[in-house]
């Protein structure tokens, strides 16, 4: 990349109040992970989160304003040589604006749109009142995880071809929000019997809850008492006004036996310090997220079958129930015994998508000046 200069590039987000939590979504987290593996770049990019909202920037945001500025769209409409659509969406005045004054545009996608999209059709869960669809972006990126159920929706819409792009992770949320917390929020071996969390959202088929329920049941009928008690968050709705979700429970030894609860959303890193020693997971079409690597980043046991990530945590393929019990019972066994090599193991794995891993890095900057070049 000799001779190339670096570039003064905006991120789009969409703030929603003005001290906005992080962990409402992975949307803003990716747009900070993204402007800090630009701000290493030796090519010394000028990075600034793009404000797509009227919501007022103000200290409140739980953020570092100076390491991770944030501007409204019109202050800075007029010096970017890049803008990368991410958490929220220009209008079409904004887009023949930017276009006019030479601007490139990246509409980067790092949701399972198809997906949420269909289920808003054929459900009626509302997504919005209008739909604008642009399409006058110069390329379209999409991250390895929604590649297979989204990539064409996307580039036959966007009427670009998509190109896909690294997953970028890091660890400064997942330290800010658990700094106060015991050990800082990393896992501890404890006496008595394992602690068991699912955590999925429960909002679609992509991420729910009932495998994994099923992969703790399978694994419970195998050891008993090595599992003490599992926690199911997101899920007091289901156990409460859902009667297929009611019905089926009752079938379970751990429901019988009171050994699990149904709970509310909880934040991540403190329900695994205080309920959790190892995640029991399971994903259909959405084989990598933040969620696998906050768990395995801070040393928690991860049974899951995201495949893109394969190597973290206590794997089993597609939808082996008995698979995953067995690699749960495994996890049982062993996690508290070698915790301490597993932590090492895990961010071994995860160093590939940090933002401070020089290979990513130098791909993101690829992926740039061919942009600018054209290419």
């Amino acid at each position: 990349m000799k001779g190339a200069r670096g570039l003064r590039i905006g991120i789009t987000i969409g703030l929603h109040a003005p001290d906005e939590s992080l962990w409402i979504n992975g949307i803003k987290q990716n747009a900070l992970y993204l402007m800090k593996l630009f701000q290493g770049s030796p090519l010394g990019h000028r990075v600034v989160l793009v404000n797509t909202t009227g919501v007022a920037v103000t200290a409140a945001l739980p953020w570092d304003l100076e390491r991770f500025p944030v501007r409204a769209f019109g202050d800075v409409k007029d010096g970017l040589d890049v803008l990368i659509e991410l958490g929220g969406q220009i209008g079409a005045d904004q887009t023949a604006y930017l276009k006019a004054r030479g601007t490139k545009l990246v509409s980067y996608c790092c949701g399972p749109e198809y997906v949420q999209m269909s289920e808003a059709m054929i459900f009626g869960r509302r997504m919005c009142d209008t739909v604008f669809i642009n399409q006058q972006y110069d390329e379209v990126w999409v991250i390895p995880q929604v590649m297979e159920t989204s990539a064409d929706f996307f580039s036959v819409l966007r009427r670009r071809p998509v190109r896909e792009v690294p997953f970028v992770w890091d660890p400064v949320c997942l330290t800010q929000r658990a700094r106060e917390l015991p050990f800082a929020g990393e896992y501890r071996p404890r006496q008595g019997p394992a602690r068991l969390s699912v955590m999925e959202p429960n909002i679609d088929v992509l991420k729910f809850c009932l495998y994994p329920l099923l992969i703790a049941e399978s694994a419970y009928r195998l050891v008993g008492g090595q599992i003490g008690y599992v926690h199911v968050t997101n899920a007091e709705h289901l156990a409460t006004r859902c009667p297929e979700f009611i019905g089926i429970a009752h079938y379970l030894d751990l429901v019988r036996e009171s050994r699990v609860s149904f709970v509310g959303r909880h934040d991540t890193p403190q329900f695994l310090s205080e309920h959790t020693d190892i995640v029991v997971s399971h994903q259909w079409g959405l084989a990598l997220n933040y969620f696998y690597l906050d768990v395995c980043w801070n040393g928690y046991g991860l049974v899951h079958n995201a495949h893109l990530c394969r190597e973290l945590g206590y794997y089993y393929g597609g939808n082996d129930v008995a698979g995953g019990a067995r690699q749960l019972v495994r996890a049982v066994a062993e996690h508290h015994v070698g915790w301490q090599e597993y932590v090492v193991r895990q961010r071994e794995v995860i160093r590939p998508f940090l933002t401070t891993h020089g290979p990513l890095v130098e791909a993101y900057d690829r992926l740039l000046l061919g942009l600018v070049a054209g290419r």
